[in-house]
């Protein structure tokens, strides 16, 4: 019998790119994506499969300091370092958007000295405006151009819209699943959502939809739930895309029930309108509704109203879903993040959420120190 649910889930987690390199091997050209601010839908639409890049944080740098600083976001290094190591060499292009300096420069670096033989850079605005959804549309116009391009052929309208469709399938999907970590003790762990998350994004969208549908049903029927910990915890931060963080939080006594993370809940909070003009519809749905600290978001009104627009979303997460702390994991040298922290921190406080700020270096290396200030915060809420 073929593996499906939790078990095929595993099997494409510890694979990384195995069925990638399947598809490739039957003539599918594989395009991996940095970041949720290109627009899957476009890839999907050309007949493409768009592939998450992630680094290992099992493994320590090797090369990339050869290329990179030091002092630059750790996730950058590592997945440009796996790059070095031929981990990628299975990808027919990348597109990167530009989310921030770091992943502009990997960009630059990757293209000159790898050469893929398609890439492909998506200017995305930093401010919410009439002006900025324009400009973005008109990038997305230039991807899809670029795609059409590498395809030799015109994307059409229906095309544009099918793929939308299937996206706002697997969005729903997500959320479905999330809402399995509502009951306490929660249906499914955080770690196992986790890599359930990570399948996802390395399988063609139709796949994903079916597995996750599979890993619904087995785990709406089965018997052997996470055990209840004495704390429910939501955890914050930037490219935190690896189940080992979220299994060290729970191994030491919390069920992470939802997070706020770039391989999380972020990319999947909302649908991309399907009536209408497709290009328009993901501009403002990708500009306006993933909530990263990279967007400016204009302040209408006082402060309490500029916080409640920047962080109200993450109070609602930690009401509706009952946790009673809040982990900030933030990567080194990350300044988005870690210019924006404290005020989450101290927002959240104030709403009766206590959190505890972490940096880490996105690797394993100093599990041992991470462990014991999560376990000392754990024991302060629960």
């Amino acid at each position: 019998m073929a593996e499906e649910g939790l078990a095929k889930v595993e099997k494409i987690y510890q694979d990384r790119g195995g069925r990638a390199k399947e598809l490739r091997a039957q003539g599918k050209k594989i395009i991996g994506c940095y970041c949720c601010y290109a627009p899957p839908e476009i890839i999907t639409a050309a007949g493409l499969v768009p592939y998450r890049i992630t680094g290992d944080v099992k493994e320590t740098i090797r090369e990339a300091d050869s290329y990179l600083e030091a002092i630059m976001c750790p996730f950058c290094r590592n997945s440009f370092d796996m790059a070095l190591r031929g981990e990628y060499d299975f990808l027919d292009g990348f597109v990167v958007p530009h989310t921030c300096d770091n992943i502009v420069k990997i960009y630059d670096v990757w293209k000159y000295n790898l050469k893929p033989p398609y890439s492909h850079f998506i200017n995305v605005p930093h401010t919410l405006s009439a002006a900025s959804l324009e400009f973005f549309k008109a990038e997305l116009g230039t991807f899809q151009r670029s795609i059409e391009r590498l395809i030799g052929r015109e994307i059409s309208l229906q095309q544009l819209k099918e793929s939308i469709k299937l996206h706002n399938e697997y969005r729903a999907l997500v959320r479905e699943l999330y809402e399995l970590s509502k009951p306490d003790p929660p249906l499914i762990s955080g770690s196992e959502r986790m890599k359930v998350l990570l399948a996802g994004t390395r399988v063609p969208v139709e796949e994903a939809n079916e597995l996750l549908r599979s890993v619904i049903s087995e785990v709406k029927e089965r018997r052997d739930v996470p055990p209840k910990k004495p704390a429910r915890v939501l955890v914050y931060g930037p490219e935190i895309d690896d189940a080992p963080f979220i299994e060290l939080v729970e191994g030491v006594g919390a069920n992470v029930v939802i997070d706020d993370l770039c391989v999380g809940t972020r990319p999947y909070w909302f649908d991309v309108e399907i009536n209408g003009d497709p290009l328009g519809a993901m501009a403002q749905a990708y500009l306006e509704k993933v909530n990263c600290p990279r967007t400016y978001r204009p302040r209408t009104a006082g402060r309490k109203e500029d916080l409640d627009n920047r962080f109200g979303y993450i109070a609602n997460f930690a009401k509706e879903y009952k946790v009673n702390g809040i982990i900030l994991l933030i990567l080194n040298y990350c300044d988005n993040y870690e210019f924006e922290s404290v005020e989450v921190k101290d927002y959240l406080q104030q709403a009766g959420f206590p959190g505890l700020i972490i940096e880490v270096d996105y690797t394993l290396m100093s599990i041992d120190w991470l462990k014991t200030r999560v376990q000392a915060f754990l024991e302060m809420i629960s």
